[in-house]
């Protein structure tokens, strides 16, 4: 059986003036039909560029410069930008970090959601308007009528972010890639967001890509897990498999960062020194400046993903894989 995507060895760069600066390297990845997938890593780890990539999105001076996204049978990274604009927000829908980034503040709310399902279906505006407010109310917005003439800024943070996923949900789309979907909202508002994209998944048999630097969000909401650093993924498998049991020491070290993790009353772990920027990476495993079970083998060579014990459970790592020598 096919997947639904299918990144094959993907790898995006920015060509800049010393040179073409590779933000993405080499990453592989399968999603099947409503399956959920998490995207775990810090800030500059490449989750983000990958959710742009897998739609095509990269703006210059990025660009794709090698592997494969197929979506349905169909290379995304080869289509044109006209077909690229009957998938994108169509059969693959992305919700945005910022729903204020995301609305436009001088168009009501009716206007933005009826303009995205008139670009993509043949229907009138009444037919239109009907899809509109069955959304609003999957999506447990009161008195969707009334808020269809309204405007972003009449909205709670919480609000727009439920209106952003109603807007995500108007054609159906087979695919739904959320990027940091929580991150501006408090935490009661946090688990009302991620409960409701769980049970959109599960009702609406919808794939879900969670890009995110939580691994306690990821452990309630996704089925498979794959962690970057430094643009590569250094992990991946079954949710459960990663979180009882991480191999890579960098995800071992996300885990114990958590607060739940660690008794009352003791300090917060951290994983010490910073990412290294992809202008400077160091040679061999871009973590072994900042790894405590760091060889003399981590400084030169880069490890690949080697199967880590468990089916379909796999780490870029030297050590605790065994392969050291």
């Amino acid at each position: 059986m096919s997947h639904l995507l299918e990144v094959n060895d993907l790898e995006v760069k920015f060509g800049l003036r010393f040179g073409d600066l590779t933000a993405i390297n080499g990453i592989s990845f399968n999603l099947d039909k409503g399956q959920r997938m998490g995207l775990v890593g810090e800030s500059g780890a490449g989750k983000s560029v990958t959710g742009f990539a897998i739609i095509n999105l990269i703006s210059k001076p990025g660009f794709i410069s090698a592997g494969q996204v197929i979506f349905n049978g169909r290379d995304l990274a080869r289509l044109s930008h006209e077909a690229m604009r009957d998938i994108r927000g169509n059969q693959i829908s992305m919700i945005f970090q910022d729903p204020m980034m995301t609305l436009n503040p001088v168009l009501t709310i009716g206007t933005q959601m009826l303009e995205t399902l008139l670009a993509h279906r043949s229907i009138t505006r009444a037919e239109a308007e009907d899809i509109a407010l069955e959304k609003l109310k999957k999506v447990q917005i009161p008195s969707p009528e009334k808020r269809l003439a309204q405007y972003p800024h009449e909205f709670s943070g919480g609000m727009r972010q439920r209106i952003v996923v109603a807007i995500a949900l108007l054609t159906d789309p087979a695919l739904i890639i959320a990027d940091e979907p929580t991150t501006a909202l408090d935490v009661t508002i946090q688990a009302e967001i991620m409960d409701l994209l769980l049970d959109l998944c599960k009702t609406e048999n919808m794939g879900l890509i969670l890009i995110t630097h939580d691994l306690g969000v990821v452990s309630e909401v996704t089925e498979r897990i794959a962690v970057m650093y430094a643009g590569k993924i250094v992990e991946s498998g079954p949710t459960d498999l990663i979180i009882g049991n991480p191999q890579h020491p960098y995800t071992r070290g996300l885990i114990k960062a958590l607060p739940g993790s660690i008794k009352p009353g003791d300090p917060l772990n951290q994983i010490p020194g910073m990412m290294p920027t992809l202008m400077d990476l160091p040679p061999g495993c871009a973590f072994h400046p900042r790894c405590t079970l760091s060889v003399p083998r981590c400084q030169t060579d880069i490890p690949a993903l080697y199967d880590a014990g468990e089916p379909e459970h796999r780490a870029a790592c030297f050590v605790t894989t065994g392969k050291e020598t």
